[in-house]
């Protein structure tokens, strides 16, 4: 985790303490369901939950340093809870095992995590719907292959991606639901020594699912999910920064980040107003999309489980979701002070001499009868002119000086062809199929 690029809320979350907390919460939770059960007396979950309400701080550092004797970071905590909780503290842990605790707090803490990228996307998605509004018939060049193709609006642009984040959204919440789950099934999963009735009251406490069969952990299908979600989350939001950077460029400049007072682009140029932010959020998510594939190859553990998984989820839990925390933050922001041009967009639109009207004349003309090749034919060798005149050629007066063309279509016919207002009748069902 890099500090420049997180956040407090989601770093909280990994912070040791927070960990330590839920651990806790889990032991003295299944303790107080062996109470229940007989399995322990009541006065050892009394114990724990009487020294917890005194909100005591985690003293990190002592358990790093019985960790440093035990080699083993669960039995540090163990003991060190003992020593400040005192003789009923042995009944803890009964029948559980390292991996139910450990397991069980990733649930946890992804679960969580979730639940603020989930307001992240709210947040953005609100973002991009106020501006998609605002441009909903702000005409601008569709581009393919990053060449002029026909109008589209700017406000469909930001359609299009707020589709997107919805989509993201809805994975993301799907999720959610499959990696929330808790395992409190002891030593290879069998509940040979803790009854599943534990695991049922531990998961009810903390929001969680129960994990219908644990081995000796949680299987691992389930994370490869959760993060290959998160690094679809983080191709979306490089999608809509690499737009922005592209209509930031200066032959462009269609729109362009926010440049605040004081800011500066270049230590060494003026002038320049650089797409620092969209770029940066290009790098971040694919800081989040290297979470994936380490992810995706911890599904195959070694029979009842090994520990491979565990320095991976060390690493990327906590950067994949503090990163894409940040980057949907700032992704939002860049939405919301987004400058947009209309008249740049108009300017570019218009440049090459009205070739981005070709389809309506192409299909003109075999309705009036010509072949399609014959059709393509005719208006193509006149685009063809105007492209290699850069735009300072006509193709509507072109069209109407080509003898074949005028055989078929009427000057007025022709005229019809190039209404920009044509391309935009459907902009309403669009809307209403996104925002309904």
């Amino acid at each position: 985790m890099v500090p420049r690029y997180a956040r407090p809320q989601m770093t909280a979350l990994w912070e040791p303490e927070a960990k330590y907390r839920i651990w806790f919460e889990i032991e003295a939770h299944a303790t107080q369901k062996l109470a229940d059960l007989g399995v322990v007396p009541p006065s050892a979950a009394k114990a724990l939950w009487d020294w917890w309400a005194t909100n005591p701080a985690i003293d990190v550092a002592a358990i790093d340093a019985i960790e440093a004797v035990t080699k083993h970071d669960v039995i540090a905590f163990l003991d060190w809870v003992a020593r400040e909780v005192g003789e009923e503290a042995r009944f803890m842990h009964q029948g559980m095992t390292s991996s139910d605790v450990l397991d069980t707090t990733l649930s946890v803490q992804l679960a969580r995590a979730s639940d603020i990228l989930l307001a992240d996307l709210d947040a953005l998605l609100a973002a991009i719907k106020t501006r998609a509004e605002e441009h909903k018939y702000t005409p601008t060049i569709g581009r393919s292959h990053g060449i002029h193709a026909e109008p589209v609006t700017f406000g469909l642009k930001l359609a299009e991606a707020y589709a997107e984040f919805t989509r993201c959204r809805a994975r993301l919440v799907a999720a959610r639901a499959e990696i929330a789950t808790c395992a409190i099934s002891g030593a290879v999963g069998t509940f040979a020594n803790v009854d599943p009735a534990v695991e049922a009251y531990v998961a009810e406490q903390l929001g969680l699912e129960i994990e219908p069969v644990s081995t000796q952990v949680i299987p691992r299908d389930r994370h490869a999910m959760y993060f290959a979600t998160l690094g679809v989350i983080a191709s979306s939001i490089e999608r809509l920064a690499v737009e922005i950077r592209h209509l930031q460029r200066t032959e462009v400049l269609e729109a362009e980040e926010y440049f605040s007072p004081g800011q500066k682009g270049s230590s060494a140029m003026p002038h320049k107003r650089n797409p620092i932010l969209t770029e940066n959020l290009t790098g971040l998510a694919r800081v989040v999309r290297a979470a994936v594939t380490p992810a995706l190859e911890n599904v195959a553990l070694w029979h009842e489980r090994d520990i491979s998984h565990s320095s991976v989820e060390r690493y990327i839990g906590p950067d994949a979701t503090i990163t894409l925390d940040f980057a949907l933050a700032r992704l939002t922001g860049v939405v919301e002070k987004l400058l947009v041009y209309p008249a740049r967009m108009e300017k570019n639109m218009n440049r090459m001499g009205g070739l981005i009207h070709s389809q309506r004349v192409l299909l003109a003309l075999t309705q009036a009868g010509l072949t399609r090749d014959e059709s393509y034919r005719l208006v193509q060798r006149n685009a063809m002119k105007v492209w290699e005149s850069d735009g300072a050629l006509s193709l509507l007066d072109l069209l109407k000086a080509d003898a074949d063309v005028a055989a078929a279509l009427t000057p007025e016919q022709l005229e019809e062809k190039f209404d920009l207002a044509y391309h935009f009748k459907h902009v309403d069902t669009i809307f209403a199929r996104v925002f309904g």
